[in-house]
């Protein structure tokens, strides 16, 4: 990466283009121009290629992007691979949906295995009592995604302690994590407040109040 700070919203897209790119790669396409790139994931080729521009000179005017070039730069940028060894804790409606769908475009690896405190047979995925994440977290695995209400600060630390180091967290309950863990909180409800915020903003300034 270049010294250029890069911006949130940046970063935020630079998974949407890797998705992108190995769907494209995978219909046999090894070179695509910013202007078709855009048209493939709905943002403007200005802004793809202001974007692109904070990890170096990536293309060649007239030639486009090399697409197995791209998809080497954002694998290192985002530190993404493909084996990654998903767990999931919670295995209930939520849980469940996640392991039913458990297709990550290409983009990471897998759900490998699931915790619930009533585990069952019929998922996707071997399902454990939530007391055996010690010994049943697979080896490398580092990511865990959180779908629990019930006991999360003894369950973040046992995931803690059995070296998960980044947790995606659905739960609405506070913990906390030491230094060197990463968590991420999907809010559902904040999303949907951001958005009507926004819409009735949006509303105001269309009656000119």
């Amino acid at each position: 990466m270049t010294d250029k700070k890069v911006p949130k919203a940046t970063l935020q897209r630079y998974p949407v283009y890797l998705k992108a790119l190995r769907n494209i790669r995978k219909k046999g396409i090894d070179r695509i121009m910013s202007k078709e790139l855009g048209e493939y994931v709905s943002i403007p080729s200005t802004t793809i290629r202001r974007d692109f521009s904070f990890l170096g000179n990536l293309g060649k005017q007239g030639y486009g992007y090399d697409v197995d070039h791209l998809i080497a730069v954002f694998s290192e940028e985002l530190g993404v691979n493909f084996d990654e060894k998903i767990i999931l804790v919670g295995a209930g409606n939520l849980g469940r949906a996640l392991l039913n769908y458990n297709n990550w475009n290409h983009v990471v690896g897998e759900i490998v295995c699931a915790f619930d405190l009533k585990p069952y047979a019929d998922a996707p995925v071997p399902v454990y009592p939530i007391g055996e994440v010690a010994s049943r977290v697979p080896e490398g695995c580092r990511i865990a995604i959180l779908c629990i209400t019930e006991n999360v600060q003894e369950t973040v630390d046992l995931l803690v302690a059995a070296g998960i180091r980044g947790i995606v967290s659905f739960s609405v309950e506070h913990f906390s994590v030491p230094e060197g863990i990463h968590v991420r909180h999907i809010d559902v409800v904040a999303s949907i407040q951001e958005l009507l915020f926004e819409t009735n903003s949006l509303d105001h300034t269309d009656r000119g109040e």
